[in-house]
């Protein structure tokens, strides 16, 4: 059996990080009108960020789930499960709201003048709330961040306050990861704050709902 307090005691700096950057999402979206805040997020770029970005965002569309298969390797394939299905969950829900929401990209929205654009990126101009990248993301660095909670939990009373320290970095780390492959989507114009802040809510809450349900079935591989 894990122990729930531990696992929620280390994910909280994770979820935590979560809720903070949500609320800003959901309150700069109330005050600023859509097409204002877009420009506002894009208002400035450097070769740096472009490069970065370009490349760190193509990692939702196949490398991160290369990585999920790692598990395997070990034979934790319940782990490899836990995060096949609540990336199947959260793609599922963004595919429907896709289907049944009507909205255009930045780039249909704007004279393409008005957007710095990132060269060699592949433009797209319908289908954008939500944004998958964003739900992809956040879904990987989730169920990472829910099994390192548990690896917390499982070697607590070994950790000197260091290396207790240092989960607590890795953790929020791991919230980095996760947001800057989100924001990603508006630096590149593929998606609008809107869109990525409803992909990360799915891509943050279909894990944890798996996880809180089903962890003593997820985590018995590793007692086997």
């Amino acid at each position: 059996m894990t122990n729930n307090q531990d696992i929620k005691k280390i994910f909280s700096v994770y979820g935590a990080a979560f809720l903070v950057m949500f609320v800003v999402e959901v309150v700069l979206i109330c005050v600023y009108p859509k097409l204002e805040l877009h420009l506002l997020l894009n208002s400035y770029h450097t070769d740096i960020q472009d490069t970065f970005y370009k490349y760190y965002s193509v990692l939702a569309e196949w490398p991160l789930y290369i990585l999920g298969l790692l598990p395997l390797c070990w034979k934790k394939y319940r782990i490899t499960i836990f995060y096949a299905v609540s990336e199947i969950v959260a793609g599922t829900i963004s595919l429907i709201l896709k289907s049944n929401i009507t909205s255009h990209r930045p780039l249909w929205s704007f004279d393409i003048e008005k957007l710095p654009l990132v060269e060699g990126v592949n433009m797209h101009h319908s289908n954008s709330f939500p944004s998958g990248h964003a739900s992809t993301f956040f879904v990987f660095f989730t169920c990472l961040a829910l099994i390192f909670a548990w690896w917390y939990q499982q070697r607590a009373s070994q950790m000197d306050k260091r290396k207790k320290i240092l989960m607590y970095l890795a953790m929020f780390a791991l919230f980095l990861l996760a947001a800057l492959g989100a924001f990603s989507r508006v630096y590149l114009s593929q998606h609008f704050l809107m869109d990525i802040c409803v992909g990360s809510l799915i891509g943050f809450v279909v894990p944890c709902l798996f996880f809180y349900f089903g962890k003593n079935l997820i985590l018995k591989t590793q007692n086997e």
